[in-house]
């Protein structure tokens, strides 16, 4: 049998389960959003996506190092970011990708055993 598990290294935030409104990351139960960045995870304090602003956002645009781009897990479906908020992210230097939160989960930690610089804001589902 051939072992496909990508492989992480041990310092990495990994996503290892999402629901019933927590997230278990790096095999840390964690309760409403959350950010998660290659080197640290920290509470989010949005809880609704059509609330969002781009001051919401501070903790990933502040990140250093950068990320390359920001998956956005936007609860139980995606959502469309307006125009004028994603202008504005991108204004001030940062890509964001939409995704209902489990596709933003599964993809953060594929992007992340890639070695890429990724981060991820998820709502809770």
């Amino acid at each position: 049998m051939a072992d496909i598990t990508p492989i992480i290294p041990s310092d990495r935030q990994v996503i290892d389960g999402y629901g019933d409104g927590q997230f278990c990351v790096s095999g840390q139960w964690r309760t409403g959003a959350v950010v998660v960045l290659p080197d640290r995870t920290e509470p989010w304090r949005p809880q609704d996506f059509a609330a969002l602003t781009a001051e919401d956002f501070a903790p990933v645009i502040g990140a250093e190092p950068r990320v390359e781009f920001l998956l956005l897990g936007s609860g139980a479906r995606m959502q469309l970011l307006p125009k004028a908020l994603r202008q504005s992210l991108r204004d001030a230097g940062l890509v964001v990708e939409v995704m209902d939160t489990g596709a933003a989960c599964r993809t953060y930690n594929v992007l992340l055993a890639e070695g890429r610089r990724v981060g991820a804001a998820l709502l809770p589902v």
